[in-house]
């Protein structure tokens, strides 16, 4: 058995895997009101509220002004670095009309058939997209190797 391992090292290792915000503590408090507001979207008149002036309905929540133009661009990628749960912020995109393979194929850069392909496919290959940092240390042999 091994000793106790600090639990920074070890979640700052979720940081390192592309393409992937791993929903921990410290997001969760960094996006605690805009969860809160996501959530309050449940309720038809909190959506009504919502889509007749957005900024006004933001502006009752204590965000970040950055985690109010994310919303407002619905960035959904940012939104999960600025402490975001995707199943919170699924009440965004459903009220606006969009489903769940809608709104994630936005994330990925991909159009919704492409997307769909690529899940029915099994998703996405785990090869390169293990390590930020091996990928960036294999760019660098690469680049040497160019050079010599």
């Amino acid at each position: 058995m091994t000793g106790p391992r600090d639990i920074h090292q070890y979640l700052g290792e979720f940081d390192d895997i592309p393409g992937t915000r791993v929903y921990t503590a410290a997001r969760a408090r960094k996006g605690y009101h805009l969860n809160q507001f996501a959530m309050s979207l449940m309720k038809a008149e909190n959506r009504a509220r919502w889509l007749s002036d957005e900024r006004a309905y933001l502006d009752e929540w204590p965000m970040t002004e950055e985690q109010k133009q994310a919303v407002l661009a619905r960035d959904y990628n940012r939104l999960l670095d600025l402490g975001g749960n995707i199943y919170f912020l699924s009440k965004l995109f459903s009220t606006d009309g969009l489903s769940f393979v809608q709104a994630v194929s936005t994330m990925t850069g991909m159009s919704v058939e492409e997307y769909k392909a690529m899940m029915d496919a099994g998703g996405r290959s785990p090869e390169g997209v293990r390590s930020i940092k091996a990928n960036r240390e294999a760019q660098g042999s690469a680049e040497n190797e160019e050079t010599r």
